[in-house]
């Protein structure tokens, strides 16, 4: 990702996060719309789970500047969600889901360099948790 790319993803995380339990209730309904197969794996209170979503996403999203510092927390994310039947395909769906969101969250500052910056991100953290994962499952 270019300094532009990471300036972008903060400058329009900060203005999603005011209506972050919005945002978390748009991406759970797009997710399980896309793959209704998902929607098993989620098996508490999906306000806390998008309380804990947003903050995640926030997290990764101020460690875009330290990529060297936030891989790890991430690669372990990646080993957190395998219990839970986290498959490489979710990602794709994931990924989707939350491009979606943020395009409704930010409206027509939803540009498409915002949204490349974006799908960089993703990829990147995407990438790197499934990394984690595959470490995480005996081959």
């Amino acid at each position: 990702m270019t300094p532009q790319q990471i300036s972008l993803v903060q400058q329009s995380f900060a203005q999603v996060r005011p209506i972050a339990d919005t945002a978390a209730a748009l991406f759970y309904n797009r997710l399980f719309m896309l793959d209704p197969t998902i929607r098993p794996l989620f098996k508490g209170d999906l306000n806390k789970q998008g309380q804990m979503l947003m903050s995640m996403i926030g997290s990764a999203v101020a460690g875009l500047t330290n990529l060297p510092k936030l891989a790890p927390i991430v690669r372990q994310l990646g080993v957190r969600h395998v219990p839970y039947g986290v498959t490489d395909d979710h990602y794709a769906t994931v990924g989707a889901a939350l491009l979606w969101t943020l395009e409704q969250g930010l409206g027509e500052d939803y540009t498409p360099e915002v949204s490349e910056a974006w799908t960089a991100a993703y990829r990147i953290l995407s990438e790197t948790m499934k990394a984690g994962a595959a470490e995480a499952v005996p081959a």
